[in-house]
């Protein structure tokens, strides 16, 4: 059985030509990755659109991460030499979620 993934790359390519042309070459960069992460998608969303405080602020609790981004936000974190309080303030989630993941995870 084939296992159908959705085509990130082509949703966005297609409502960047359509609707926001001008904002293509900003988001080009992304686009041209060989595999999107979430942390990617999540990236575009806010390039294309931009977020509201509001809306920001609401979709911040149903923010769910695959193990490829924990990895890339915690090699992130190892890479820069930052704390847990400046990679959650970066990454806009919390200390805790961040230790869970460490422990999770251990890298």
């Amino acid at each position: 059985m084939i296992q159908s993934t959705i085509n990130y790359k082509r949703i966005y390519s297609d409502i960047l030509d359509l609707k926001y042309p001008e904002k293509k070459q900003v988001c080009q960069i992304i686009l041209n990755k060989e595999k999107l992460l979430a942390m990617d998608i999540i990236e575009l969303n806010k390039r294309i659109f931009g977020i509201s405080d509001e809306a920001q602020s609401c979709n911040r609790r149903h923010k769910a991460y695959n193990q490829s981004s924990i990895f890339y936000i915690l090699d992130y974190q190892k890479k820069n030499m930052l704390n847990d309080s400046e990679v959650a303030k970066y990454f806009k989630l919390s200390r805790s979620t961040l230790r869970l993941w460490k422990r999770k995870y251990t890298i």
